[in-house]
């Protein structure tokens, strides 16, 4: 992994919904990334230093059904926009990252446009995984991204494909991103990884590149592809499950396995993405949103939180055409016409980020559950040396919390006994929690 991402707190855009872009694909070019440069500042006040990139490339509608991977999608400008918000965030010590879907295209990509109008003997048909039961004649059987007939798959056992991928990654690179989230990782075999990024590294080996891995074995991936991470989704669902059911053993156990996963490789940590429900939704209880970010900001990992969480933001994830609005919205011009009422949550991103860059260490620490039960649980995380103990409290009234070696409150609200000892404990209030040095 590069240096540099020991320090990345990415936030993360999905640009198409921020700008208030059109659903369907048009030629008229949209002068609209500057939208985004409009937030880099408050960005860099919320205390990120990445910038996470939805899909930016020419697509049909969402962005994830790519029809031109060399070109900036219309609705949000062209290169020389897309040249201008990296320069404007590299000004801003904020590193970029890109989306890269590259276990599929759009049917309307030109090399799957070839197939249909060409047939077998199209110079692009080995692309795909194509069946021909009527003929050469008839449109093709193809295999599909999860069933959805407007996103093909592609054969990634195909030299063009790995030619192409490979290519793609460079010039964006070659323009000055720092990096890919890889989309739809899990589909895509570790082996062409394996064979691609090699590639992408030789001309620029401090790149960082993760993977959207949702479940399966997250370190064999690791190994096997070569990719520097992938996304925690394990950690994700134990958080927001945890806190709504009253259960922090789920988050005990998780906290545990995560641990493992930090001997391989370091996850892509989040409580939020385009792709999911957002948290301040998924909770059942606002009072343990805080918990939640308590956790992503202590845990061993390379935090993102999407843009909108640190407002507490709402929407809910629907499974339907369209179900995506609500958690990819439009945002105003500034972040000077935002409503007030997310400004605490907001504050409480800022000082936990801050928090987080006082103990660099925190990238790779380990935690070490303390004390657990139902609605309590406390957990040291140490790395360098150091060691910082979290104390959580999900309960109606005051609690007091076992916190082995607990000192100096940094942040939360609670009262130290016996600081400093293999005895001590934090009181908590209701819905409480604390940070204290170790």
């Amino acid at each position: 992994m590069p240096d540099w991402v020991q320090d990345a707190v990415w936030w993360h855009v999905y640009p198409l919904g921020f700008v208030g872009a059109e659903r369907e694909a048009t030629d008229v070019v949209a002068h609209r990334l500057d939208r985004i440069t409009a937030w880099l500042d408050y960005a860099v006040e919320l205390g990120a230093n990445g910038l996470a990139l939805g899909p930016v490339f020419a697509s049909s509608t969402h962005g994830y059904d790519t029809v031109d991977h060399l070109r900036i999608d219309p609705r949000l400008g062209d290169d020389a926009d897309f040249d201008a918000l990296v320069a404007a965030a590299h000004d801003r010590g904020l590193r970029v990252l890109l989306d890269g879907v590259f276990n599929h295209v759009g049917r309307d990509h030109p090399a799957f446009r070839a197939v249909l109008e060409q047939g077998p003997d199209a110079p692009t048909a080995d692309w795909f995984r194509l069946r021909w039961p009527h003929g050469p004649g008839a449109e093709p059987d193809y295999d599909t991204f999860e069933g959805h007939g407007q996103l093909v798959a592609l054969d990634h056992s195909a030299p063009a494909v790995a030619d192409q991928v490979a290519e793609v990654m460079t010039h964006w690179l070659d323009r000055g991103a720092d990096g890919w989230r890889l989309d739809a990782a899990y589909a895509v075999p570790s082996s062409f990884w394996a064979t691609v990024l090699p590639r992408v590294r030789e001309r620029h080996p401090d790149a960082y590149v993760v993977g959207e891995v949702i479940h399966g074995d997250y370190a064999q991936v690791v190994r096997e592809s070569g990719m520097d991470a992938v996304t925690q989704y394990e950690l994700w669902k134990a958080i927001w499950s945890s806190l709504n059911d009253g259960n922090l053993h789920e988050l005990a156990h998780a906290l545990g396995r995560h641990d493992g996963f930090l001997d391989t490789f370091v996850p892509l940590t989040f409580v939020g993405n385009h792709d999911v429900t957002r948290i301040a939704s998924r909770l059942d209880d606002a009072a343990h949103l805080p918990h939640a970010l308590v956790v992503l900001f202590t845990v061993g990992g390379t935090p993102s939180v999407y843009a909108g969480d640190e407002q507490a933001f709402t929407g809910v994830k629907e499974d339907r055409a369209g179900g995506d609005d609500a958690v990819r919205p439009p945002f105003p011009g500034s972040p000077a016409e935002l409503a007030p009422f997310g400004e605490p949550t907001r504050r409480l991103h800022q000082e936990l980020i801050g928090l987080r860059r006082r103990h660099r260490w925190l990238h790779t620490a380990r935690s070490t559950p303390l004390h657990r039960d139902n609605r309590q649980l406390s957990y040291a995380v140490a790395g360098d040396g150091q060691r910082l103990v979290v104390a959580l409290n999900l309960a109606d009234g005051e609690a007091t919390v076992p916190a082995a070696g607990a000192g100096e409150l940094l942040a939360g609200v609670g009262t130290v006994r016996q600081p400093g000892t293999d005895r001590a404990a934090v009181s908590l209030p209701a819905h409480g929690w604390a940070i204290l040095a170790g």
